[in-house]
């Protein structure tokens, strides 16, 4: 039992050890950059480009030296003579990663099993009762709490489930689990949070696309544009890329008529507006002369009216109104 929760914390030690890893391939970038630079620039321009090349590779030289700090940490981690030495040990890593949730849920689990009593060590010993079966919306937040792929500091693999399950048969229609996903929104665990967040990004953006009934993609449309989230900018665009009909139920009509996706385009369009990014301004500028009246004048007059550099939302939201 002890060993699997080592095991759990040396992987986190490593996945610290490969962030630090991003950061020392950025440096290199930038640094591999500036001999052109350097070879390039004036004499007057000169001075600070290799001031900064210095200070680049004192950086990147820092950087390696702490992946390798954190890489051995990982290995030794298995290597202490008895619990009092690894208690120290523990006790070490957990002092110098105060921010770092996932080393520090890793650790504290490893701590309770080492100083844990012969009755708490039976009970975890023991099979869990019968638990209530857990719904797919409640899957997927358990293994935001628990995966440590998703707990980690890439967003790909929340991105990656939040799709997967978005695209699960009958998923678009499944009111309960979109409620219950969207009560998960203010989770005080950040990983869950984000988790949520994506998912609801991504049902209401395949809702949006794929629902014949426009009423209920317009809905997911408007929670759509009240989700502040970066990730939300891409399923805006999506939306406002993809004409297509389906059908409306008029009142006083027992019969759906059949209309184009304009007032969802529309939506789409104003809200990547407010969004006011440069993602976002590329999108509008592609629907100057879009064929849906509304859609080209709305984007003209928006390009018109903000024509410098987009760089903040002037308008912000909650998480989900």
């Amino acid at each position: 039992m002890l060993g699997q929760a080592l095991s759990q914390l040396q992987k986190a030690l490593n996945a610290k050890a490969d962030s630090i890893q991003r950061e020392f391939i950025a440096v290199s970038e930038r640094l591999n950059a500036l001999p052109g630079k350097i070879a390039e620039a004036d004499d007057d321009d000169k001075p600070p480009l290799l001031a900064e090349q210095d200070e680049l590779r004192e950086r990147r030289a820092d950087i390696a030296e702490a992946i390798n700090v954190w890489r051995d940490r990982a290995k030794d981690l298995l290597n202490k003579s008895d619990d009092d030495a690894l208690r120290t040990y523990l006790q070490d890593i957990s002092d110098q990663t105060k921010d770092d949730e996932q080393v520090q849920a890793a650790i504290k689990h490893a701590q309770f099993i080492l100083n844990a009593t012969d009755e708490e060590l039976a009970a975890l010993a023991q099979p869990e009762e019968e638990a209530k079966p857990l719904t797919p919306a409640g899957r997927l937040i358990e293994r935001a709490r628990k995966e440590y792929d998703l707990r980690g500091d890439d967003p790909a693999p929340r991105h990656k489930a939040a799709v997967e399950f978005a695209n699960r048969p009958y998923m678009l229609q499944d009111m309960e689990a979109i409620a219950e996903i969207e009560e998960s929104i203010y989770d005080p665990d950040k990983f869950v949070r984000e988790v949520v967040l994506l998912t609801l990004i991504q049902l209401h953006r395949f809702r949006a696309l794929r629902l014949a009934d426009l009423n209920a993609a317009y809905t997911s449309v408007e929670r759509l544009t009240h989700i502040n989230h970066p990730q939300a900018i891409p399923a805006l665009v999506s939306i406002l890329e993809h004409t297509r009909t389906g059908y409306v139920q008029k009142e006083g009509s027992g019969e759906p008529v059949e209309e184009s996706n304009s007032r969802l385009r529309v939506a789409a369009l104003k809200r990547l507006i407010e969004w006011h990014t440069s993602e976002a301004k590329r999108a509008v500028e592609a629907y100057q002369l879009d064929r849906d009246q509304q859609v080209s004048y709305l984007a003209r007059r928006a390009l018109e009216t903000f024509p410098n550099e987009w760089t903040k939302p002037i308008r912000g939201t909650g998480i989900v109104r």
